[in-house]
């Protein structure tokens, strides 16, 4: 019968084996934890991929190109989607804008910008707005349109609590006020960094 008091390198033997059990679990966890992230990295890659993509496709006119693979990257580290017709001439911009100040948090904004800095479709891309209340940026479809052909010159770009033109929602004014204010600061980026993304866009 063994001795548990006996001791191995001045370790009694039952600590010894805590220990050793210790590191086999904790090397079998860490095993595990790669290994799942090894095969789960990919097919997380591929979802993200797919939904860009899709968002890409509502904020931007029919393309010819593949606008996720046609991407230029602005000195101030902003990713800008290219869609092209048939023959390759530039047919908007998109790119992703965040409006810090929502109600609940950050709302994620797709933007699509015709060459001539007019908007061809806004999409809310991700948000933790009060359903039934701020959601309503992504399920009143009539409101998130509205933006749709505006530019920093044909409208007051506020809600109209504020003065500007946007519809509020009943209930909440924080969550469109702070959508307005992003893509109104997407259009002024835009406006002000247009003849460098034109040259990127068609040094492409």
């Amino acid at each position: 019968m063994s001795d548990p008091d006996k001791k191995v390198f001045g370790i009694s033997r039952d600590m010894l084996m805590m220990v050793v059990a210790l590191t086999l679990v904790t090397a079998i966890s860490a095993a595990l934890l790669g290994l799942t992230d090894q095969v789960t990295r990919e097919p997380i890659r591929q979802a993200q991929r797919a939904a860009l993509m899709a968002n890409l496709e509502q904020v931007m006119p029919a393309h010819a190109n593949v606008p996720i693979d046609d991407v230029i990257a602005t000195f101030d580290g902003v990713s800008v989607y290219l869609a092209r017709d048939a023959a390759g001439a530039l047919e908007s911009f998109a790119w992703e804008v965040v409006a810090p100040d929502g109600y609940s948090g950050s709302i994620r904004i797709l933007i699509g910008v015709l060459p001539d800095g007019s908007l061809h479709a806004v999409r809310v891309t991700d948000h933790r707005e009060t359903p039934g209340l701020g959601d309503g940026i992504v399920q009143n479809y009539a409101w998130i349109d509205f933006f749709i052909g505006k530019t920093l010159a044909n409208l007051r770009w506020a809600v109209k609590k504020d003065g500007g033109d946007f519809d509020q929602f009943t209930g909440a004014t924080i969550t469109p006020r702070a959508v307005v204010k992003a893509v109104h600061k997407g259009l002024q980026w835009f406006a002000a960094n247009r003849e460098g993304l034109l040259a990127m866009a068609e040094g492409k």
